[in-house]
């Protein structure tokens, strides 16, 4: 693999990020998300609390965008807590990129005052479930018959990584 670039996202990233992300939707089955986001949704979800939500993304030495993850609060989780949400380019996963990224997200997560990092994964997301269990994240509940906009039922399995 070509040498990654760490960094915190911006406004510039967004074509980029949003492309990825709606690969992703595309394919489905690995995120809650079934509606493909323009850049300035993506921009309201990232970029909307900028004291308490940061994102990076990973990129190559041509400046393409190879994933990103993101923190916020989330509705339910206390003020200690934060939501994560991780996307790696499709085809490009099991690579170290998510890694790289989480390395990151640890550290902006602390800096910012939280104590632990929240995240909730499809129950059918195999990639997904082993990359957070391999970054030492422990499972804690499940929430079942959760309904996806475009009406698939999931569950999803709730991990914590405490800071």
């Amino acid at each position: 693999m070509s040498h990654v670039i760490i960094q915190q996202g911006t406004s510039a990233d967004l074509r980029q990020t949003a492309d990825l992300l709606n690969d992703i939707i595309e394919i489905g089955g690995t995120t809650a998300l079934t509606t493909p986001l323009s850049r300035e949704a993506l921009a309201d979800w990232l970029m909307a609390d900028p004291d308490r939500a940061i994102w990076h993304v990973a990129m190559n030495d041509a400046g393409d965008v190879l994933g990103f993850q993101w923190i916020d609060r989330f509705a339910g989780l206390p003020p200690e807590a934060c939501e994560i949400g991780t996307f790696v380019k499709t085809g490009r996963t099991g690579l170290g990129i998510g890694s790289k990224l989480f390395d990151a997200t640890k550290a902006a997560a602390r800096t910012m005052g939280y104590r632990w990092i929240n995240a909730e994964i499809r129950a059918d997301n195999a990639g997904g479930l082993a990359y957070y269990q391999s970054r030492s994240f422990e499972t804690y509940g499940r929430k079942d018959g959760i309904q996806l906009e475009d009406g698939t039922e999931v569950s999803k399995i709730l991990k914590r990584y405490d800071l």
